[in-house]
């Protein structure tokens, strides 16, 4: 069977309200700065399941309904609805929730599986976000496997609260009644302003846009992590101890350097300034420190600058430099808001002028991404979508844990370059399954 044979239709659709109604005093929660700031988009992430003949799918489809609204009383913002870039009405009107039949195989899509496909399985086109906190569809395969599909506004969330919902979800479908409760006091954090002239939606592609899922095994990402502190300690002063950069520093590094000479020729770059993204979770980098529990957009951009002779080597130490630089005096300033938005909107319109070329990467590595276990098992593969945004490459990790899946998004004429480079295709996995057994 091809990709394009994949049909996936749509059986039934309904809201998930709370399983308990959200007190008076929490229904107006404010959006903070960094929520307003965000992007107009869902996350997506998708978990497939072989089947398991110790519960049936009726068991299935009564216990992920009935624990996405016990989830969503404890989450109760991602039951309302977003109004005006502003604040959250929490007024239960629940969660968008799908099911659909699917008809092929679990394992036709784990055998390679292919982002546009991956679309499919949600219920909603990714910038189709309008007021929606939450959004999940139920996949139900023909040898008795489903896709659990689930989409988080950005707009109330980053990819660690995303994970904590979801954890949160699975756990409660699983009787444990050991989740920590969430805490929702960003607003207080970082206060919201006027966004008045600023456009969050910059970046947004619509057309033209290819995205590739590129696999790196352990042993390569190992030696691009040796190769790289060998270049660099030979550049370093002789006194400087030897690092090895991260997976993330590395292969974000050596994927920023092929794209660059894939399809940025020297003769065509001209005035043109590139940039180089890493999403950084600030709960960590705070005075006090915050814990995981808090939840909504508590992460942002260090931004890498790399020199015009920037290779692979370099611009692992640019990109560790710009990452440091998130600190406690970062976040202070952040707080004030305003210099930032400032930036933002300069940012923002240079990149509409063409001015500059800006290159993100998200990392999902080391996140709880294979622990959602609804009581019948931790899913045989998560994976993600074709996104809307051009120039962003989504890490995440590989079943194993040792291995990552770069999700790469790049204009058709890019990719068309890109996927043919040389030495990214020496160093891509040949495997692209995502099978790690029989289904």
């Amino acid at each position: 069977m091809t990709m394009a044979e994949v049909q996936v239709e749509v059986i039934s659709k309904d809201t998930i309200k709370p399983s308990s109604p959200t007190p008076d005093h929490l229904r107006h929660y404010k959006l903070s700065f960094l929520d307003q700031i965000q992007v107009p988009v869902f996350m997506p992430l998708a978990l497939f399941f072989p089947r398991d003949d110790g519960t049936s799918l009726d068991e299935k489809r009564s216990r992920i309904k009935r624990s996405l609204a016990e989830a969503l009383a404890k989450f109760y913002p991602l039951a309302g609805r977003v109004r005006d870039n502003t604040y959250v009405d929490c007024n239960d009107e629940g969660a968008l929730y799908v099911e659909a039949r699917v008809r092929c195989e679990l394992s036709d899509i784990l055998e390679n599986p292919v982002p546009r496909v991956m679309n499919r399985f949600f219920p909603c086109e990714l910038d189709d976000v309008q007021d929606l906190a939450v959004a999940v569809q139920v996949n139900f395969f023909e040898c008795g496997g489903l896709a659990l599909s689930l989409l988080i506004s950005h707009k109330v969330a980053d990819a660690l609260s995303f994970f904590t919902f979801l954890n949160a979800w699975a756990a409660a479908a699983r009787g444990d009644p050991g989740i920590t409760d969430p805490c929702f006091n960003s607003s207080e954090l970082f206060p919201p302003i006027n966004l008045s002239g600023f456009q969050a939606s910059t970046g947004i592609v619509k057309d033209n846009m290819s995205t590739r899922r590129f696999v790196f095994d352990a042993a390569t990402i190992a030696s691009l992590r040796e190769q790289f502190a060998d270049l660099t300690n030979v550049a370093a002063a002789a006194d400087q101890p030897r690092r090895r950069p991260t997976r993330v520093e590395a292969l974000s590094s050596f994927l920023w350097s092929r794209y660059m000479a894939s399809t940025q020729p020297i003769e065509a770059r001209g005035n043109k300034i590139y940039t180089v993204l890493h999403a950084v979770n600030l709960r960590t980098r705070m005075e006090p420190p915050m814990s995981e529990r808090h939840f909504g957009n508590i992460s942002r951009l260090a931004i890498t600058v790399p020199t015009v002779d920037a290779g692979g080597y370099k611009i692992v130490n640019q990109v560790r430099d710009a990452i440091k630089q998130v600190n406690e005096e970062y976040v202070r300033k952040l707080r004030e808001g305003e210099g930032h938005l400032k930036s933002l909107k300069d940012l923002s319109s240079s990149v509409s002028r063409g001015e500059v070329v800006s290159f993100s990467f998200t990392s999902l590595c080391r996140f709880p991404t294979y622990e959602a276990d609804f009581g019948w098992g931790k899913p045989a593969w998560v994976g993600s979508a074709s996104l809307t945004f051009k120039n962003l490459i989504v890490f995440m990790d590989t079943k194993s844990g040792d291995g990552i899946e770069a999700w790469v998004n790049l204009k058709e004429d890019d990719m068309a370059k890109f996927e043919q480079d040389e030495e990214l295709l020496a160093l891509v996995s040949p495997s692209v399954s995502a099978q790690s057994g029989a289904f």
